[in-house]
């Protein structure tokens, strides 16, 4: 097919994607690929696949891909049939590319989610603009963006297609989170935690710090201390969750069982779980505090809480609570409020501008 050929329907864009929406963070690691480069040119092997952009990040693994559907011996994409046939090679191809347990290919379809066209268009300009960040606003993804799209086009695996596509969905978003000042003061629970530690208990590189917890406010103290570069051990009630945790954001993984029986050895503690239980009682950790001489902060970001309250009287230990800091937060998420809805006006104006400019566009010669 001549690559100039313009067609209203030439071609799909399809964005398949796991995310921290979708399954615990500490699970990424498991869906992302190792070499990103080898990954796309395996997905560009699919029948009637051109191009192929990931963009990989701690808390979403996302592949863009765009399919010729005017070939005329491939099955019609356009169909149901056609259309799921071109997913099941994804998902093929993800799987044969990753070291997923069985419980997730079990439930591959629960937790990809697929979507075409406008959809993609929408999701990316609110991906670039930080709408779609665990903190709202983050400028971090914007630049793992430009990084994914300049990775794509050195490895030759992006075409005109996805190269105008990113590069329109950057530059307005660029343009969007200057208008609104998005990005300014874009601060989240775990921020405000590491902030209160600082201030309180003099947090600084010298300082031990544990952190307990492997979900989205666990990722959130684990950004903000990676950010500052305070290095801190991770545990959870598994290892391998911790370890997951640990590949994308950082930390020492340790064991449940070490971190109670070290506890008297850390200045800091934040707690940042999902139990519906105490996950750190008196009795826990009576033994082994009784005799600690130095001080320890414990901040417990939970909620509902996991550090039972009695847990304050040991000599030395400083026990704040979420609610104790939300005060914080609240107020930070109320000043976000105007800034997201203006963010969201813009963007719904600015993708039919980018749906306009891409039927414009005919596919790249498929060249396998």
């Amino acid at each position: 097919m001549n690559g100039d050929v313009v067609s209203k329907d030439s071609f799909k864009i399809i964005n398949v994607r796991v995310t921290f929406k979708n399954i615990p963070i500490h699970k990424i690691a498991k869906f992302s690929f190792k070499d990103v480069a080898a990954a796309c040119e395996a997905f560009k092997k699919i029948h009637d696949l051109s191009e192929c952009v990931i963009v990989q990040t701690p808390s979403r693994v996302e592949i863009f891909t765009v399919h010729n559907l005017e070939s005329e011996d491939a099955p019609d994409v356009r169909r149901t049939e056609g259309k799921g046939l071109v997913l099941h090679k994804i998902k093929e191809t993800w799987t044969s590319l990753t070291e997923l347990e069985q419980y997730d290919l079990d439930h591959l379809d629960q937790i990809l989610e697929v979507y075409e066209n406008t959809d993609v268009y929408l999701h990316l300009l609110r991906l670039s603009t930080g709408l779609e960040s665990i903190v709202v606003g983050n400028e971090t993804i914007l630049e793992e963006l430009k990084t994914s799209i300049a990775n794509a086009r050195l490895a030759n695996v992006s075409g005109r297609i996805l190269n105008r596509l990113f590069d329109s969905s950057i530059r307005i978003a660029t343009r969007i989170r200057e208008s609104t000042a998005i990005s300014k003061g874009a601060t989240s629970v775990g921020d405000i935690a590491v902030k209160i530690a600082e201030e309180n208990a003099g947090l600084d590189g010298k300082k031990r710090v544990l952190l307990i917890g492997t979900g989205e406010t666990a990722a959130m103290v684990a950004k903000s201390l990676k950010k500052k570069g305070f290095s801190f051990d991770i545990s959870s009630m598994t290892i391998e969750r911790s370890t997951g945790f640990s590949k994308i954001l950082g930390g020492k993984p340790i064991k449940f069982e070490d971190a109670i029986a070290g506890f008297d050895k850390y200045d800091i503690i934040f707690v940042a779980t999902t139990a519906d239980y105490f996950v750190i009682t008196y009795d826990k950790i009576r033994v082994i505090m009784e005799n600690k001489k130095g001080g320890t902060m414990i901040l417990d970001v939970s909620d509902p809480r996991s550090v039972d309250e009695t847990v304050s009287s040991f000599p030395g230990v400083k026990l704040m609570f979420r609610d104790q800091i939300t005060e914080m937060e609240e107020r930070n998420l109320k000043e976000r409020e105007d800034k997201v809805l203006a963010v969201e006006k813009m963007i719904s104006k600015e993708t039919a501008i980018i749906e306009a400019t891409m039927k414009l566009l005919g596919p790249e010669p498929i060249s396998q």
